[in-house]
């Protein structure tokens, strides 16, 4: 009984449009260790045992506030299924790691070192150097990119069919993005690197995500903007966090202005919340001069 309500469960959030993956693969986990005992139901000591047995307190956290959400949904229409208190593993969220803003003269160097990555075949440097061209010119997800077909470039810009949590959207492009993007299909097509995926590898198929961050990693170390093995640095998703601050330092600074810019940055990088989108607000010289001169303003009897 657990398993076929965690089965119903998961198929209501796939039907509203959530990929679920995680939450379903922790789910069956639990059914599994709770079955095991014979609980046909949500038992909040066996959740205890269950999330015990977490490697990091972290893990934990996340295992049980899965199962709570569902013990929620289940005891709305079975009261058997008990309903553990909030927050027993504590509460917040992991610690984002720290950004980082990379140079304009970064970004080149990077791209340019991809064009000399070691590779068995001919296309992936050129790959590798386009795909972080764009990342770089449109804050795309590593996803979202990796996710593109070759028909998602349109005359309007690019379709992002495959946003975070399913959403779609239209990305305008600039001209030079466009031209490059055009550049690199005709690279694709002198080499004969056949396949619907806007960027492949040998075979046709999109490169692996984990793959492209490991190169990214790499060359970064190589070029000296990161460093040695063990330490945190520079990181691909630093392109699309560079993009977003680049963009609100060319804001002009009055608060309605910011107020638009933020609602159509939030809508450009496909934010769920634009509560997400002020967390890309960091502390770089021009923004620090525009503040100091907001709050100098102030200080001196103005309006900001």
């Amino acid at each position: 009984m657990l398993s076929e309500e965690i089965s119903r469960y998961v198929a209501l959030h796939r039907n509203l449009g959530r990929k679920f993956a995680e939450q379903d693969r922790m789910l069956q986990l639990f059914a599994k260790y709770a079955e095991a005992f014979g609980d046909q139901h949500v038992v909040v000591n066996r959740l205890y045992d269950w999330c015990g047995t977490a490697p990091t307190q972290n893990a934990a956290r996340k295992r049980f506030d899965v199962v709570r959400r569902f013990s929620l949904y289940a005891h709305s229409e079975d009261q058997r299924h008990q309903i553990p208190p909030s927050g027993v593993f504590g509460r917040g969220r992991r610690p984002r790691p720290t950004p980082h803003i990379i140079e304009p003269e970064q970004q080149r160097a990077i791209m340019q070192a991809a064009l000399n990555f070691p590779s068995k075949d001919q296309i992936t440097p050129y790959t590798y150097h386009y795909l972080f061209g764009l990342l770089a010119a449109s804050g795309l997800r590593i996803s979202e990119a990796l996710a593109l077909q070759r028909d998602d470039l349109v005359d309007d810009g690019l379709i992002i069919r495959n946003g975070k949590f399913g959403k779609q959207r239209l990305l305008p492009l600039q001209p030079s993005t466009r031209q490059a993007l055009e550049t690199y299909l005709a690279i694709r097509g002198r080499l004969g690197a056949e396949g619907e995926n806007l960027f492949v590898r040998t075979g046709g198929r999109a490169p692996d995500r984990g793959r492209v961050c490991k190169v990214f990693i790499r060359l970064a170390r190589m070029l000296g903007f990161r460093g040695p093995t063990g330490t945190r640095g520079m990181r691909m998703h630093d392109l699309r966090h560079t993009f977003a601050v680049r963009s609100l330092e060319a804001c002009p600074c009055n608060r309605e202005a910011i107020s638009h810019h933020m609602a159509s940055l939030s809508a450009y990088l496909g934010h769920a919340d634009i509560a997400n989108t002020y967390w890309y607000l960091e502390a770089t010289p021009i923004l620090l001069r525009e503040i100091a001169a907001a709050g100098e303003q102030l200080f001196v009897g103005g309006t900001v």
